[in-house]
C-alpha cells in the first residue's frame, strides 16, 4: 500500500521576546515538524517588518500570532487539538484526507 504525502501546511509563527506562549508554540510546532508532520514553519519576530505587517493585518489580542496558509489561525496559547484536527483533515497530494 502506498502512503500519499500530505501537502505541507505553511505555518507562520509571529513571536515576541519574553513571551512564554510563543516559546510553547514554537516548541510544539518544532516537535511536530521533527516527528515528520507536513509543516513548513517560519518564525517571525513581532518587531521585524514582516512581523509588524502580519500583526497589523490580523490584529491579535495577544502573542503569538499563528497564521496557517496565509490565514489567521490563533493568538495566545497554541491550540494543540485544533491544530492536530487541521493536520488530520488536510488532503494528501492524492486528494485523500488523513485521519
Amino acid at each position: 500500500m502506498t502512503v500519499a504525502a500530505a501537502r505541507a501546511v505553511r505555518v507562520t509563527l509571529v513571536t515576541a521576546p519574553g513571551c512564554h506562549f510563543c516559546e510553547e508554540a514554537h516548541r510544539e510546532l518544532s516537535q511536530l515538524t521533527a516527528a515528520g508532520a507536513p509543516i513548513e514553519l517560519t518564525v517571525v519576530e513581532a518587531t521585524s517588518e514582516a512581523g509588524s505587517r502580519l500583526l497589523r493585518a490580523h490584529r491579535p489580542a495577544m502573542n503569538p500570532l499563528v497564521v496557517v496558509d496565509g490565514r489567521y489561525f490563533s493568538a495566545g496559547r497554541f491550540p494543540r487539538r485544533k491544530f492536530h484536527a487541521l493536520l488530520s483533515a488536510r488532503p494528501t497530494s492524492e486528494g485523500v484526507r488523513h485521519g
